[in-house]
């Protein structure tokens, strides 16, 4: 039997308050990521998880002779199908994922043999541990479980560096010909009626923004035989809160509009210089052939430069238009674990098959989705 740790206590506290100020302070002094924010996270906790009959598994790290939070692995318990899975606190909202502490209480938690050991027995059971949208160059969250070695996804993320002034980065960065285009196409907007675009900054306008972000992408996902999750109540209610109570600290919402009505909208996250697009809607119906979205991300891009940010992150997918915007790809990882013979049959179905992918996602996403509705997406 292994002794405990000397250092650190390691205990499963579902009820982990992510509003509480020491999670506030671990955070900020953290390596972690916009979606391990506490109002993110207690935002996903408090309205996504138990709608997706997915249970709370924080992993809570202490430090023994302080009592003072060291680390938090914000996980779930979810059972897809016949497979119990631990993953990330994700649930299709989140783009990066990662442990919330420091690199070096990281480094000094892999030295400590026993605090591992309690970590990976409190994780078990499971069939199958699943650690998506790793992101580059972040904490070797597979040491610390003795899991594989990662991966790549068969995804990148995207950002682009922001330079001061605007016109300098607009410059620089788009090419030349497409300058033109969009300014073409911003004569031709603005002749059709009072153009304008905002920052939201009140509740009124940020459920404006939201309300139009819902009737825009409803159709659009759906003509593509998908659904979008904006269309879900559960998930029209965490974006939405999100947006409200991170106004003025972790969330921006841009919006675009004619003649005092929203035609376009850009949610995204503020993050230690950078601002992260994570949800855009256009009406593509009424403005066909003003490229909304190239003009929108322009104008975003704009306002990022004033406020002094100093990277536009179009986190992942490998939408063209992210290249023309300047966004460099950046790898994405994945660290997948059997634990079961379950779990061992599902990793092999999906490595010899690859169009079993496409069944194991809609399969993943079976405990999110209501009776008879296609797979959602974001």
């Amino acid at each position: 039997m292994n002794k405990p740790s000397n250092t650190f206590d390691i205990a499963i506290e579902q009820a982990f308050d992510f509003l509480s100020p020491e999670y506030a302070e671990l955070f900020d002094g953290s390596a972690a990521t916009a979606f391990q924010h506490p109002l993110w996270l207690d935002g996903l906790y408090a309205r996504l998880a138990s709608h997706a009959g997915a249970k709370p598994l924080v992993v809570v790290v202490r430090r023994r002779a302080t009592g003072a939070l060291a680390m938090v692995l914000p996980l779930l318990r979810i059972r897809r199908g016949p497979v119990r899975t631990v993953e990330f606190a994700d649930l299709r909202v989140s783009d990066y994922l990662a442990p919330v502490c420091t690199p070096e209480v990281f480094s000094s938690l892999l030295e400590d043999e026993a605090a591992c050991e309690d970590i990976r027995r409190l994780v078990r059971p499971f069939d199958l541990l699943r650690m998506t949208k790793l992101p580059d160059g972040r904490l070797p969250i597979e040491s610390l479980l003795a899991a594989p070695r990662r991966v790549s996804m068969d995804t990148n993320a995207y950002a682009t560096v922001l330079v001061a002034p605007f016109e300098q980065w607009r410059a620089s960065t788009l090419d030349r010909s497409y300058q033109k285009e969009l300014a073409k196409k911003h004569r031709q907007l603005q002749k059709k009626g009072a153009l304008s675009f905002s920052c939201c900054d009140d509740s009124s306008s940020i459920l404006e923004a939201m309300d139009a972000m819902k009737q825009f992408r409803g159709p659009r996902f759906q003509a593509q035989g998908d659904g979008d999750l904006l269309q879900r109540p559960e998930y029209y209610d965490f974006y939405s809160g999100i947006a409200l109570s991170g106004l003025g600290s972790l969330v921006r919402l841009y919006a675009m509009k004619m003649d005092g009505n929203v035609i376009a909208a850009v949610l995204g996250l503020c993050h230690r210089g950078s601002f992260l697009i994570i949800m855009s809607a256009f009406d593509i119906e009424g403005y066909k052939s003003q490229s909304l979205g190239s003009l929108m991300f322009e104008q975003v891009a704009r306002d990022c430069i004033e406020r002094g940010d100093q990277m536009l992150d179009f986190t992942i997918g490998d939408e063209p238009y992210k290249k023309l915007f300047g966004g460099q790809p950046s790898p994405m990882w994945m660290v997948t674990q059997a634990g079961s013979t379950a779990g061992a049959i599902s990793l092999f179905a999906l490595k010899q098959a690859p169009w079993l992918k496409l069944a194991a996602k809609r399969l993943s996403d079976f405990r999110l989705l209501p009776a008879r509705t296609p797979t959602p997406t974001r």
